[in-house]
């Protein structure tokens, strides 16, 4: 787990990842994303449900429904899905929690921090899934 996104966010970049270097409109069912990205098939589940009302993850009912990436990977940014799960407060607020936190009044650590966050928000923002296609299928292949 890291610091910085909850499980299930992770999850939702794994996952949607994941859809973004297969067929396209393919429906994966809950269990065969659960088995690529090695992780409990109820928590993939949950988190694709949340992806789809989103607009970001298609689904289908039924017994030969799962779930398809909705959009096409090039108009999808990492930054859309962590918005999406966890949302965009980590971005916004004083990572120690202090109320009021602000450039006139900083927390201990609020320049260094402010530094991280920006770099962290462009790194989700720069790149489509389209562009991260060949390091994604180098990653889910090796897991």
């Amino acid at each position: 787990m890291t610091v910085f996104f909850s499980k299930a966010c992770e999850l939702g970049l794994q996952a949607v990842l994941f859809l973004s270097i297969k067929k396209e409109k393919k429906i994966y069912n809950a269990a065969e994303v659960s088995k690529e990205l090695k992780v409990p098939k109820e928590f993939v589940s949950k988190v694709l449900q949340i992806l789809t009302n989103s607009g970001i993850v298609g689904s289908k009912k039924g017994k030969s429904g799962g779930f398809y990436l909705a959009k096409n990977p090039s108009q999808i940014k990492l930054i859309d899905i962590v918005e999406t799960i966890d949302g965009l407060e980590a971005f916004q607020q004083c990572v120690l929690g202090f109320p009021g936190c602000s450039v006139e009044k900083p927390c201990p650590v609020h320049d260094k921090w402010g530094k991280l966050r920006e770099e962290t928000y462009s790194m989700l923002n720069a790149e489509t899934l389209e562009q991260l296609r060949e390091k994604t299928i180098e990653k889910i292949t090796s897991l």
